[in-house]
């Protein structure tokens, strides 16, 4: 088992919990991480990129000029994609699809390895509990202070994983600049890498723990 320092909301040390080796004692493997970035992304991708054949330009219907007789090359429509204004050729198209897949086991490999890379950098903060009466930002704001000391780049980012709905802590997190918040149950590899630390109430970690490991 793998053990982590506990801290209030006052940053102080109130004890040491075991973490399961399943979940945060895991050796980074940056190629699967990578696929697993990529693979959520490209499922996250929408192409807004489209261009139209020229069956599907507007106008064109009238033959430009007769077949014979003009000296000017035959032409059949003016939405030829010869033609300015006329269909386009080999363009975008909104078809085409970039999703990329991983399989489950996979996805979840990835997604500890990155929990584990977390605890190991020193860059996951595990509390005794996150309550917060109010919905104020000063409420949140005081609490990442008092672990500011222990915690010095807190400025660089910060996930939240909330172990269940907790309105007071999502609201009150929303206007601190480089700060998400996100369920225990529906944690990626993509948020949690995108900000510098990661932190947990002890029941979130309960529930990552029950939750993923199966």
């Amino acid at each position: 088992m793998i053990t982590a320092i506990i801290h209030n909301q006052e940053g102080k040390e109130t004890g040491k919990m075991n973490l399961s080796e399943a979940v945060f004692g895991l050796k980074a493997n940056a190629d699967l991480i990578k696929q697993a970035v990529k693979a959520q992304m490209s499922q996250a991708r929408i192409p807004y990129a489209h261009t139209k054949t020229r069956g599907e330009v507007r106008g064109g219907g009238k033959k430009p000029w007769r077949q014979k007789g003009t000296g000017r090359a035959r032409h059949g429509s003016t939405r030829s994609p010869i033609w300015v204004g006329g269909g386009v050729v080999f363009g975008p198209r909104k078809e085409k699809k970039f999703a990329q897949k991983i399989n489950k086991q996979m996805k979840r490999k990835a997604l500890f390895m990155v929990l584990s890379g977390k605890l190991r950098d020193s860059e996951m903060i595990i509390l005794e509990d996150l309550k917060i009466k109010e919905a104020k930002t000063k409420k949140m704001a005081l609490i990442l202070k008092n672990l500011q000391s222990k915690f010095k780049d807190l400025n660089k980012g910060l996930v939240i994983v909330l172990p269940g709905k907790n309105e007071n802590v999502v609201r009150a997190s929303k206007n601190l600049p480089k700060t998400e918040t996100l369920r225990a149950d529906s944690l990626n590899v993509v948020d949690l890498l995108s900000k510098k630390y990661i932190l947990l109430p002890k029941e979130s970690v309960e529930m990552i723990e029950k939750n993923y490991s199966k």
